[in-house]
């Protein structure tokens, strides 16, 4: 294992992610720092990097090399962006850089940092048509993208600090404020033809700082109980309310708004005046928030090579294998639940009668099933359910993480925790019964497991009158496992209203 540092100087924040580089091609973040610089700040009076901006940057990029280097961190992968592509003084402030902090940057240009961008969405979202749009200090990126290759590129010369640069010190009302923001906006992205002639099902993914904190400030609203950033989506309705009433607020009181970071607050309006007229230009009907951008490119670039050539095919997959090796699992025995858990889906359609998008769930639910051994073995059941709603699962909804989550917790009685119904505002009565049914399969199928030797190798399902006789092919004495499939009996005849027999 390799650990790593990236680190992203924007023209307001700087970011510190370290990582650990799996076998094989994997990788997890395991610590991060972050701090406002405000780099861009006023660059827009003569294009300079201001003294006391490259000071309070030049203090962040010595604390991160500490941090590094008492991390045991072997390379630091450097980038900075906007405001230092820019800069007229670029060269004396990487210089001064690299000197007093020990770090090389890297500046990318508009195109590479798009690049970056793209990489870090596409592998970590199951979106096949869409439009990123990362909104940072000093640009802003439109990346446009169809299965898996990129349309079209723009680069936009203005972000959430640039835009509230242009537009301060007017003595105009916050409201009046906003309008000439969409008026500047609406400019630029005037003479994107492509954008005015998507297709319906294209989706808009919003990348970055402002991205997140509408999110949040959007689950703090509705009180939404699953709280991640990543593949959160926000209704336009939704956020048109949201944008007219931050619009009209003094800066004292945009800073009190629940879910909106302190170090944003007086950048956030701007933000979300760019997000606006973008969203009414495309006539998007919502807003997917990612959660994964520059760094999260850097990550895959650096673990996955491959992936600036041809990004990974089957994002869920990789994400549930990263998972597995970073929690240790018996890769083995979870594949071979997995497998068994399909088998079961399948025969038992004609009596659980679950449509299709359902096997997306037990998929993550079987194969994540016993991460929670890594907490304690006693219990590992709900500590799993926990590891599956905490942990980073890329390709999938919030909703069928909650109830894959709930699946695996059955995988030891059958039934599912009663913690379930902190989440019942995201699942209908359907979904519900969904997770009861599935985890009586995954319990059925982990059973069929129980001596992690994968005897049983199929089955078959006979519905036959009151009664449903399950025949396994098992290549040795599987005795253990159709025993301990058996203790299944009543759960199996209050969910699917059968007796069960297992030969």
């Amino acid at each position: 294992m390799e650990k790593i540092g990236i680190i992203d100087l924007g023209s307001n924040t700087a970011r510190l992610v370290l990582v650990d580089v799996l076998e094989g091609g994997y990788f997890v973040v395991c610590d991060e720092l972050k701090e406002t610089v405000r780099l861009g700040q006023d660059m827009e009076v003569d294009g300079f990097l201001r003294p006391a901006r490259i000071e309070q940057t030049k203090k962040t990029l010595q604390m991160f090399r500490r941090f590094c280097d008492s991390n045991g961190v072997e390379k630091i992968l450097a980038y900075a962006t906007s405001a230092v592509r820019r800069a007229k003084n670029q060269k004396s402030f990487l210089e001064e850089v690299a000197v007093t902090c020990g770090i090389k940057l890297k500046v990318l240009s508009s195109e590479e940092e798009g690049q970056f961008t793209y990489t870090g969405v596409i592998n970590t979202m199951d979106i096949p048509k869409g439009v990123i749009m990362d909104l940072g200090g000093g640009s802003c990126q439109l990346i446009y993208y169809n299965r898996k290759n990129i349309l079209a590129q723009e680069t936009l010369p203005f972000g959430s600090v640039t835009l509230t640069d242009l537009f301060k010190d007017q003595g105009l009302k916050p409201e009046e404020r906003a309008e000439k923001i969409e008026e500047f906006v609406k400019e630029n992205l005037e003479s994107i033809q492509w954008l005015k002639e998507l297709e319906p099902d294209v989706q808009f993914i919003g990348v970055g700082g402002s991205f997140r904190n509408l999110g949040k400030i959007s689950r703090k609203v509705k009180r939404y109980p699953f709280d991640k950033h990543h593949n959160y989506n926000i209704g336009i309705a939704e956020f048109n309310s949201i944008y007219d009433t931050i619009k009209t607020l003094p800066l004292d009181r945009t800073m009190k708004i629940k879910g909106l970071s302190s170090g944003r607050a007086d950048i956030f309006p701007s933000a979300l005046s760019a997000i606006k007229v973008m969203a009414d230009t495309a006539n998007f009907d919502h807003i997917v928030v990612s959660g994964s951008g520059l760094r999260e490119g850097a990550m895959f670039r650096y673990a996955v090579p491959s992936v600036t050539e041809r990004p990974i095919l089957d994002v869920l997959g990789y994400s549930l294998q990263t998972l597995v090796k970073n929690f240790g699992e018996n890769e083995e025995h979870s594949r071979h639940v997995a497998d068994l858990s399909m088998q079961l889906f399948k025969q038992l359609k004609v009596l659980h009668k679950l449509p299709r998008p359902y096997v997306k769930v037990l998929r993550v639910a079987s194969i994540l099933h016993d991460t929670g051994t890594r907490i304690k073995y006693y219990d590992h059941h709900d500590h799993s359910a926990y590891i599956i709603l905490n942990s980073n699962l890329y390709g999938i909804a919030h909703k069928d993480i909650v109830m894959a989550a709930f699946v695996a917790s059955a995988h030891k009685t059958g039934i599912p925790s009663d913690d379930i119904m902190r989440y019942q505002s995201m699942l209908s009565e359907e979904d519900l019964d969904a997770v009861n049914k599935l985890g009586l399969i995954l319990k059925i199928a982990e059973s069929f497991d129980r001596s992690m030797s994968g005897l049983i190798t199929e089955i078959s399902c006979d519905v036959l009158g009151d009664s449903v006789i399950m025949k396994t092919v098992a290549n040795g004495d599987c005795s253990l496992e159709i025993q301990d499939a058996l203790t299944c009996r009543s759960i199996f005849k209050k969910a699917y209203h059968k007796n069960l027999d297992i030969l």
